[in-house]
């Protein structure tokens, strides 16, 4: 199944992180696909994350803290090898992100802002 938000859909590293786990998304990846996950868990839990971080689309120390709380919140934890969450955006974290994403967009009572 492919993405479906307006904010990831079509995005070749994001789509490729929900079918591969050698794409998962990890600390220290920089780029537009970083940025898209940063923008979707500020929309979506108004998680902050460091300016610094912001503005070099990195996935830095605040970024994973966020991915971390927002993984923590859902449960979100593949207990065919973890016991409990991590700061990755994996298969089961990018799906969320996504629904989570595509839910709002739909929402006629929460205009979708520009994250860029």
């Amino acid at each position: 199944m492919a993405l479906q938000s307006r904010l990831f859909k079509g995005d070749e590293r994001l789509e490729a992180c929900l079918i591969h786990d050698a794409s998962h998304v990890v600390p220290g990846a920089e780029g537009q696909h970083v940025a898209k996950i940063q923008a979707a868990l500020f929309m979506l839990d108004g998680r902050g994350i460091a300016d610094a971080e912001l503005e070099a689309k990195r996935y830095g120390p605040s970024t994973a803290a966020a991915v971390l709380a927002y993984k923590r919140a859902r449960n979100i934890v593949n207990y065919s090898y973890q016991t409990q969450a991590d700061d990755i955006v994996g298969k089961m974290t990018i799906e969320s992100l996504d629904r989570g994403m595509w839910l709002r967009e739909q929402s006629r009572f929460s205009p979708l802002p520009s994250p860029y």
